[in-house]
């Protein structure tokens, strides 16, 4: 079946037909969409929600009357179920134009001979060499050396260009100054190289897994040999400060001494 003279012969029997509107015209075109779906073969099993929702009607009232409508007007045959579960039938009539029809077929046939021989492809067939042909749209280098023949030669299409040296290097270089954080295995045997206890390396490793390895708290760490190094040294700085106090507690109890005064004391002794 040709849909198109299909819809030709559709459209030309609407334009006589005066008892159809609109809607019947969308809810037709609806049902032939699900035609075409199935291949032009009858019956069609459809559903009432999708007709409704394909042709753009919203009221039920509007659906029946129309779908009926196209039945007594002879464009469809409605056939319904009546059973919410299964779908009902409808036999769409085949409005072709056999004279029409007949008259193309002769004309497709001389047609179709003609294009067979215009369309049947060409081989070249080269003996002397077995070199494929390549089609003159693809090779592009024939017109190019037809109008300058010292332009460099273009590459082709499965050809990649060479990596610069440096481009690679950097990339290399980029890959290998990737920060990837160490494990406490790691850093508790560059503290044993420090000589330092384990304890320390422990503390290194859960202050900067806490804080996601950043330095001073907001920019990323680059070398975690370097901030053990800077953990060390403030640890002894901390430690050290804290032997301090101990001396200024010595000194003021020496000067409170001093500066107590004994029951035995005579005040008629200069100061």
């Amino acid at each position: 079946m040709n849909y198109i003279r299909h819809l030709t012969g559709f459209y030309n029997k609407i334009q006589q037909d005066e008892r159809l509107n609109p809607t019947h015209i969308s809810l037709y075109l609806a049902l032939f969409q699900f035609w075409n779906i199935n291949h032009f073969q009858n019956p069609i099993s459809i559903s009432r929600n999708e007709m409704m929702r394909l042709s753009k009607i919203s009221a039920l009232g509007t659906y029946h009357k129309c779908i009926k409508e196209l039945q007594t007007f002879g464009y469809i045959e409605y056939i319904p179920s009546f059973n919410p579960y299964k779908g009902s039938l409808v036999n769409l009539y085949n409005f072709d134009n056999s004279e029409v029809q007949n008259l193309n077929r002769k004309h497709t046939k001389k047609r179709t001979t003609i294009e067979q021989e215009l369309n049947k492809p060409r081989i070249k067939i080269d003996t002397g060499s077995r070199q494929a042909l390549i089609p003159s749209i693809n090779n592009t280098n024939i017109i190019n050396n037809k109008q300058n023949v010292n332009t460099p030669k273009s590459h082709s299409l499965f050809e990649q260009p060479s990596v610069i040296p440096n481009e690679a290097k950097r990339n290399e270089e980029s890959l290998s100054n990737k920060f990837h954080p160490p494990h406490l295995s790691e850093i508790q045997m560059y503290f044993e190289e420090k000589d330092v206890p384990a304890e320390e390396a422990e503390k290194f490793f859960n202050h900067y897994e806490s804080n996601g390895w950043l330095v001073g708290g907001k920019s990323k760490m680059k070398n975690w040999q370097a901030a053990a190094r800077n953990w060390l040294l403030n640890a002894k700085k901390f430690n050290s400060s804290q032997n301090l106090p101990s001396t200024s507690n010595h000194q003021l109890t020496t000067k409170s001494n001093h500066l107590s005064a004994s029951t035995n004391k005579s005040y008629q002794e200069k100061l």
